[in-house]
């Protein structure tokens, strides 16, 4: 008897602890490790390629890069080194997965696919606020360049943090997270939905404003492209109708632009750029024409980012056109062959693009494959 009950107690002991050890693994769990260095400070490096990385990063305060894996999200600096770092912070959910990370300054909002918004100090990695939200959907592709470049359903304007899911949109403050309004869309326009440089939050045939989430009148009967805009398909400064006409969207009301109807155009704080002829051509705020067939990547700083058919990054002055720079968009000793990007970011100081095969998707350009310039 007293040999069954002590068999009876040790198979209990061990399905505690068996119990115990798979809910420590499977369990839900927050990980977080703070940053122990200092801050990166902004560095300016000559315009040139700097270096390639696995992943691709959010460029955040131009301190640091902040990654998305599928179930965390890290920060590494300074922002001109050659290769990923030691993290410096990192945050990590189980089981959810990752579904989208936007920064407003130094705060880093991260979305999950169990609908929780999580903010993060840039600085420190440490959790500033929390807040439920809906359902986003899972973790794509293999170097995060979906997540903090085009994170499905998130969106900056501001100092607010879109959301939007279904038929719904809301706003919530960067500074903490408190609830700015709530307004209903239209059926099936969320993912095609993207946020205009003068202030106006666009869906579908709609438009609403980012301030009050009240409807927009006399707005350009959508659904809509979306041009010129900065990562999150935030702070867009131009768009194309439903009928293809081209209108300037960086103020409170659009006005129309004809010169961005043409495929390949595209504008950036009042300035038109076209890429026709073998040439990229400016007009608005500025007038000037740079001989070459490129594509343009974006306008910060007043400077004009270009990837050219040859494979070279060239940045101009957008005030005048000048050429400012120069390079080839690989790194020494890489092969060169055909890529095209398919997310990017430009800021400031740099800009970085992953790159993958022509016409082939999943295919990246080497096992490395976002490129990190200088510029």
């Amino acid at each position: 008897m007293t040999r069954k009950l002590l068999r009876a107690l040790a198979a209990i002991v061990v399905l505690a602890a068996a119990g115990l050890i798979g809910w420590r693994v499977l369990g839900p769990a927050e990980v977080i490790k703070p940053a122990t260095g200092p801050y990166p400070v902004a560095a300016l490096r000559p315009a040139g390629v700097i270096g390639k990385l696995t992943m691709s990063p959010l460029i955040v305060d131009d301190r640091v890069r902040v990654y998305a894996g599928k179930r965390l999200v890290k920060a590494d600096g300074p922002v001109d080194a050659e290769t990923m770092n030691t993290p410096r912070w990192s945050y990590r959910r189980w089981p959810e997965q990752v579904s989208g990370v936007v920064a407003v300054g130094a705060t880093v909002v991260t979305r999950w696919t169990d609908g929780k918004l999580v903010a993060l100090d840039a600085r420190t990695g440490t959790v500033t606020w929390r807040a439920d939200g809906p359902a986003g959907p899972p973790f794509s592709g293999r170097t995060g360049a979906d997540a903090v470049w085009a994170p499905p359903g998130l969106f900056t304007a501001g100092t607010s943090i879109l959301v939007a899911a279904g038929r719904q949109v809301s706003a919530r403050s960067s500074e903490d997270g408190s609830l700015r309004w709530t307004a209903d869309l239209p059926p099936g326009c969320a993912s095609d939905a993207f946020v205009t440089a003068g202030g106006r939050f666009v869906c579908g045939e709609g438009a609403w404003d980012v301030i009050s989430g009240a409807a927009v009148r006399g707005w350009p009967v959508g659904p809509s492209t979306p041009l010129g805009c900065d990562v999150a398909r935030s702070g867009c400064g131009g768009l194309r109708d439903a009928s293809g006409q081209g209108w300037l969207v960086d103020a409170r009301r659009p006005s129309r632009a004809t010169e961005l109807d043409p495929a390949g155009a595209t504008a950036v704080d009042g300035l038109v750029l076209a890429t026709a002829g073998g040439a990229v051509t400016a007009s608005g705020t500025a007038t000037w024409r740079w001989p070459g067939d490129a594509r343009v990547l974006g306008v910060r700083a007043n400077k004009v980012v270009l990837l050219t058919a040859a494979f070279e990054l060239v940045v101009l002055d957008a005030r005048t056109g000048t050429q400012l720079a120069r390079f080839p968009a690989y790194v020494d000793d890489e092969r060169v062959e055909a890529w095209e990007p398919h997310h990017w970011q430009v800021t400031g100081t740099v800009v970085a693009v992953e790159r993958r095969y022509p016409g082939e998707p999943d295919r990246y350009y080497t096992m490395d494959p976002t490129l990190l310039g200088a510029i």
